[in-house]
């Protein structure tokens, strides 16, 4: 994909998500120019691709604008979950899901593994990273062997700081509290404001991790309908709210996994509005914020935060490499009890990789990176919905990703995704089925993809024989 291909992408994705609506002034030639770092001519390419598709105009010495609003075709519709708080079962399932790797070295028949959330970890942008870490080993072994500070590499979380800043937060190094990861962190988040038998309002599909860390804390899940394009309805959780005594909302508003949606801002600073107004926490689990296609990257509800209710939590899992295990909290008013409960939990964490990746993002390698994968995964995005629409059936629904690298397909109600995970693994196919994204084991017609492994020859060779199977399975 070219580069003016890539800014069109970019910015139909903003026209899509309701950035700029019909008859919105878009950003000049000159400005984008110089927030992508690409010449004028790119942009004016750019712009002329969406005026052939009739979704921008030109207007003499006044600029672009938006001609008309974009339509997704066949996304999934709003969910249905039960609404009644509900204990968190599936674990046996996620657990199967965990050990259910391998090693493609040693695995020829593996033909494309969709079924883990993991980012592209052979990208050249990472090699500085890898560089530094191997200088650290060397030169400074000692300080990876002995205690650190339990909040965090200090350097580190300086760098955290400037990153919150490119999502409206305005947070001091010494807000953070670096973690073993995002699963860490919402786990300990949870314990920091919930007691066993508290109720924890989630989207519904949501991250399976986020379900079986309120299953370990004894918690209950209640599961709030979500739209696969904006995210959860605010109405539902309102009337939830009023319903039964919900402690906090864990919610994953800006590239939602496994739905890909970005929330809209308006919506956010809503979701703020209604915890205070019912004086209940959100944890905000922004691990893919960074990556979403748009730029700038949409504000977090934490930039909206002014009594320091909203927990949020990060990590560079999703951005960089799962094996580094750092990640992150900035827990609002709720530091003091946060860091008892990740003291007890995990004390500190490995140091090492800490100074790598501040060192990486201070010299601008994380920025550069993170550009780099914004266009791989917005074309791999492109490619897979192209595929799935072509060899599966014609009522699937997709959802139309808004960053990161993961989607979901809903299948009509008659197909088993388990099923067919469990056929699809003969042929060196893994597939996540939709049951895993629900306290209850609901959306058995549904799964979630990773669009991103293995070369697109492959993908499009795996999705093409997951039809066949579909075919088969109701023949």
């Amino acid at each position: 994909m070219t580069l003016y291909e890539t800014l069109a992408n970019e910015l139909k994705a903003q026209i899509e998500r309701g950035v700029f609506e019909v008859g919105n002034k878009l950003p000049s030639v000159r400005q984008l120019s110089t927030e992508h770092k690409v010449s004028i001519a790119t942009v004016q390419e750019a712009y002329r691709v969406l005026e052939t598709q009739q979704l921008v105009e030109a207007k003499p010495k006044s600029g672009y604008f938006v001609a008309r609003s974009v339509l997704i075709d066949n996304t999934p519709n709003m969910t249905k979950p039960p609404q009644r708080p509900m204990d968190v079962s599936q674990w046996e399932d996620v657990l199967d899901t965990l050990l259910n790797t391998f090693n493609k070295e040693h695995d020829a028949k593996t033909l494309c593994q969709f079924q883990h959330a993991m980012p592209n970890m052979t990208a050249k942008t990472l090699k500085p990273l890898i560089k530094r870490l191997h200088e650290l080993t060397k030169h400074r072994a000692l300080d990876g062997m002995i205690y650190g500070d339990v909040k965090g590499d200090e350097t580190l979380r300086k760098q955290l700081s400037r990153l919150a800043a490119a999502s409206g937060c305005v947070l001091q190094s010494d807000e953070f509290i670096v973690t073993s990861g995002c699963q860490e962190a919402l786990s300990v988040c949870l314990r920091a404001v919930a007691s066993a038998g508290d109720v924890i309002a989630v989207e519904s599909p949501g991250f399976y991790g986020a379900m079986q860390a309120i299953k370990g804390a004894e918690l209950k899940a209640l599961e709030i309908p979500t739209d696969s394009e904006v995210g959860l309805s605010l109405e539902a959780l309102k009337l939830a709210l009023d319903q039964w005594p919900i402690k906090a909302i864990l919610v994953a508003p800006t590239v939602n996994n496994p739905q890909g949606f970005v929330m809209p801002e308006a919506k956010k600073k809503a979701l703020y509005e209604l915890a205070r107004e019912y004086d209940v926490a959100i944890i905000e689990d922004d691990i893919y914020g960074d990556i979403a296609y748009s730029y700038p990257r949409p504000k977090t509800i934490k930039s909206f935060d002014k009594d320091g209710r909203v927990l949020l939590c990060s990590s560079f899992s999703k951005t960089l490499a799962p094996g580094f295990r750092v990640g992150w909290i900035a827990p609002g008013s709720y530091r003091n009890k946060v860091l008892h409960v990740k003291y007890v939990s995990s004390s500190m964490c490995p140091t090492l990789p800490q100074l790598a990746i501040a060192s990486f993002i201070e010299q601008g390698g994380y920025d550069k990176h993170i550009r780099a994968m914004r266009h791989h995964y917005l074309s791999a995005r492109d490619a897979l919905r192209s595929d799935i629409r072509r060899y599966f059936p014609a009522d699937t629904c997709i959802s139309y990703p808004q960053g990161g690298y993961v989607l979901w397909v809903e299948l009509n109600s008659r197909y088993d995704s388990v099923k067919l995970a469990d056929e699809a693994k003969e042929l060196g196919i893994y597939i996540a089925p939709g049951q895993l994204f629900s306290a209850t084991g609901k959306y058995r017609h549904c799964l979630r993809f990773n669009f991103i492994d293995s070369t697109q020859a492959a993908r499009t060779e795996a999705i093409k024989r997951l039809g066949e199977m579909l075919v088969t399975q109701h023949a």
